[in-house]
Formats: C-alpha cells, structure tokens, sequence
C-alpha cells in the first residue's frame, strides 16, 4: 500500500510539472503581440554581459547607472587618447613657441645657431651639421614679409604641423633668394607685387631656415644669413626694423611638448588662438567631446581631471609604442631590417594613397618637427632623406652601457653630406654625454674613410682602442637611438641599391 501511494505521489508531481509548463507556454502565446516576430539575437542584448570595463548590466536593454558611469568614463577616455595623438602637432609648436619666446616676442626674435646646435638644447632631433635659422611668425596684426637668404633649405608650418610652402633650395626662390608674404587667413586686401605669396591657415606659423657649412666652417653661412634673412610686418615694409638675431648654440631652452595633462592646455591655448576653421569639423568636435572649444573656457572638473591624467599617459605610450615599436611593415626601409623612416609612404601630408595613416602621423610628430615635400619625396640631388632606428642587429633596444659597430657601405649616395646622431629616447632631443655634439658626419675632418670608401662607425661609452675619431658616446644605463641624413640624396637611396649596415652588438 506505501509503495502505490509513493507512485501515485511521483506520477501526480511529474504532471503537475508538465501542466504548469503547458500553462506558462499558452500564457505567452496569449500575450504575444499580435505584431511581433522573431528578432535576431545578434541585434539584441543580453542583461549582462563580461567585457573589458567589467560586467554591464541592462533591463531588457537599457543600461542600469552603474554601467551608463563606466561607459561614459570609457568614452570619455577614448576620446582623451585620440584628442592626445591626434593634436600633437598643435601641442608641440606650441612648447616651441614657448621656447621661442624665452628670447623674445613673436615676429622678432630671430634665433640663430652660430656655432651649431648641441645638446643643451631640448628640441626635438635637431641636427649637428646645418646652421639654424628660425622664428615663430604671427600674422594676426596683418601680413608678415620674410626676406630669405640664397642658398638655403627652409620651410613654413601653420600651429597645426601642417606644410605651408617650402623656402630656398626646393622652393619657388630656387635658392637664390627672394621676398616671401604670409597672409593672415581670411585675408581678403590687395596683395602688392614682388612677393611670393603663402597662404597659412593658421596665424601661428613655424618658420625654418637651415644654412650649409663652408669646409667644415659656419662662419660664412651665419653672415649670409645675417645680411640677408628679415622679418618685419607688411605695413612697415617702407622702413622695416632691425633684425634681432639671437645665437642659441649652447643654450639650455625647452621646445618639448608635454607628456602629462598639461598636454591639454597646451591644445587649448591654440585653439583659442586660432580661427575656428584652423581644423576640420571632426578634429574640432573630437577636442570639443573632452572640454576644449574655442570660445570656451577649458575647465575640466574632478572626474574629467582624472580621465584627462589617464588618456594623456596611454597617448604618451601609445606614441612611444607607434614610434620604437611601430606595427606598420611599411615604414621599414628595407626587408628584414631595423632602419625606418620618418615619413612612412614619403608623404609629408601622412596621406598616402589618399588615406589619412594616424600612426604615421603620430610616428612624425611626436619625435620631430617640421614637414615639407623636401624632406619626404623622392628629388634626386635635392632636399634630404631620414631613416632611424632603436634597435641592434638582434632587435634589442640601444643601451649605451654596450659598444657596437655600423659600417655604411661604400659610396654613399648623397650629393652633399651625411650625417648618423643620437638622440635620447625620453626629450627625442640630442643625448647629452661628454661630447658637445653627439654625432658624425661626412663633414668630419678626422673621420677615417675606409680604402673602398665604406665607413665604421662605433657607438659606446668608451671608444675602441684606435678608433676615436669614428666614435660617438653614450651613457651606460640610458638608452639611445640614431637617425641617419642624407643630404643631397642620389638614386642609389631610392631603389634601395645601397642601404646602410645594422647595427651589431660587439661586447
């Protein structure tokens, strides 16, 4: 009798189970509205999902407040990242302007380098071998006149790191010399003749002349420069004021943009600055996302501070990564080789094919200055050509505390000169050792040519014995990293018939 009444227990659950079930089926049927179908569930989201910010939670899609919190804070942080790689050229000529500015006012502190640039001065990979010429030009008072000296090689840059024109050698001077006229944008008054006209789209302009040592001497580079190079105001043509040259060779200033939130402020100064058109729609709008919109004061509160402090140091990493350990196949010179370039697709506008590449403009921008045709393009003969690397033979990063060798094969194709220097991999200026000018060049008196014309270069910091005058140090416990110039470059740079060596690792 137990046993029927334990059988008839289990068998009356069992359909008690499947009754509730048929139950709960017809009551959806019954609720399901009259106009629904099926939806995919790949349009659909679940109430929760494990992603990289975390478990987000919804209630039938929308998002509860802690997940709306993280996913604000991400977007804004996205942003700030972007906004950092994206106007590193604005922030960067702005350090340089403060920089310029430490000598003088816009438009008439002429800096000079009389005896050449060495590494006191914190700007970004500046060479060793030219004289410099340079000075922050500002049109918001009206057109600015420079009078540019034959037989030089210079360009113009708006605030935005954008090629304005070329001067000298490659530009419409031909290198003898002539009278340009910078407009203010906008700019809508009579232009008189015998300029060449440029047209910035910015106010803010970095001006750049670079001179030609004369059998090693700069002496005779620094006084064409000199008689030759003013700039003045349009309106004061008829009588132009004295030229205010300022020799910086052996100066401590800073040029180097900010790699903290202060980036930031440096963007936002130009911003208020400059036209509203300065930059397109999308740049203004990505900046705008994080609090920096002309006519506006930048002023970020707590959170957003934070956010900022965050996006600035993974913009500064990402850069660095971009630059040291670059994904892109075609900035690497050659196969299996560590050489880059500075302008990947030889583009100086970053656009190869007509596609904006963002990595190569952040690679460009965040260890240099300066864009031009003439030093990005193929002119056989004319302007200059780059290639750089951090790495040895092997793939390891450069420390100074190992000596290595870098034989350049013979008949290097260069016109005018080449040139191998150091930079540090923190300021990506010139690495500050014992040596006044951490560099070697072609120029070089002392340096030992090899009977086939191949050169070994050696790098440490000590020389190897006999080999001093084809030493350049480093520091132990610092790293380091090289750009090659090539000055004058020949064809045999261009189809690649001659590359320079790897740099091999000797203790």
């Amino acid at each position: 009798m137990k046993k029927k009444n334990v059988l008839l227990i289990i068998v009356t659950g069992a359909f008690f189970e499947a009754f509730i079930a048929i139950t709960a089926t017809v009551n959806a049927q019954q609720a399901r509205p009259k106009m629904a179908t099926g939806i995919p569930a790949s349009i659909s989201t679940p109430d929760s999902i494990k992603t990289r910010l975390g478990t987000l939670k919804f209630f039938d899609g929308f998002p509860d407040d802690a997940t709306v919190q993280k996913v604000y804070d991400n977007l804004d942080f996205q942003r700030g990242v972007q906004a950092f790689l994206t106007a590193l050229p604005a922030a960067s000529l702005y350090a340089t302007r403060a920089g310029y500015r430490t000598f003088g006012p816009d438009n008439q502190a002429v800096l000079i380098t009389e005896s050449l640039m060495d590494s006191r001065t914190l700007f970004l990979v500046p060479n060793t071998e030219t004289i410099y010429n340079t000075v922050w030009g500002d049109t918001k008072d009206g057109p600015l006149v420079l009078e540019v000296p034959p037989n030089v090689l210079g360009m113009i840059n708006d605030f935005w790191g954008r090629y304005v024109a070329d001067l000298g050698r490659v530009g419409p001077d031909k290198g003898k010399g002539g009278k340009y006229l910078l407009l203010p944008p906008g700019y809508t008054a009579a232009v008189p003749e015998g300029y060449f006209i440029v047209h910035p789209r910015t106010y803010g302009n970095f001006i750049w002349l670079r001179g030609f040592l004369v059998n090693g001497d700069p002496r005779p580079t620094v006084g064409n420069m000199k008689k030759y190079f003013r700039v003045y105001p349009l309106a004061l043509a008829s009588n132009p004021p004295a030229t205010n040259f300022v020799n910086i060779s052996g100066k401590y200033f800073n040029t180097i943009l900010a790699n903290d939130a202060s980036f930031f402020d440096q963007v936002a100064h130009v911003v208020q600055e400059e036209p509203l058109d300065a930059v397109d729609p999308e740049t203004r709008g990505l900046l705008a996302a994080i609090g920096i919109q002309k006519g506006k004061p930048f002023a970020p509160d707590a959170r957003m501070k934070g956010i900022l402090v965050d996006a600035a140091a993974v913009g500064n990493a990402t850069a660095r990564a971009i630059v040291f350990r670059t994904r892109d196949r075609d900035a690497y010179y050659y196969p299996n080789s560590a050489w880059k370039m500075a302008f990947i697709g030889n583009d100086p506008g970053f656009s190869p094919g007509g596609l904006l590449n963002p990595d190569a403009r952040t690679l460009f921008f965040y260890c240099a200055t300066g864009t031009s045709p003439a030093m990005a393009m193929k002119m056989v003969g004319f302007g200059s050509q780059y290639a750089y690397t951090e790495q040895d033979a092997a793939g390891h990063y450069l420390n100074g505390g190992n000596l290595y060798r870098l034989h350049l094969p013979p008949n290097a194709p260069v016109k005018d000169f080449w040139s191998l220097l150091l930079y540090d991999p923190q300021t990506r200026s010139e690495l500050q050792t014992d040596q006044q000018f951490p560099s070697i060049s072609s120029q070089k008196e002392s340096i030992v040519i090899n009977p086939d014309t191949s050169v070994d270069i050696y790098f440490g910091p000590k020389p190897p014995p006999g080999k001093e005058a084809n030493w350049v140090q480093t520091v132990p416990g610092k790293g380091w990293w090289v750009i090659l110039r090539l000055y004058g470059p020949l064809e045999p740079w261009f189809d690649k018939t001659w590359r320079p060596g790897e740099i091999e690792l000797l203790e």
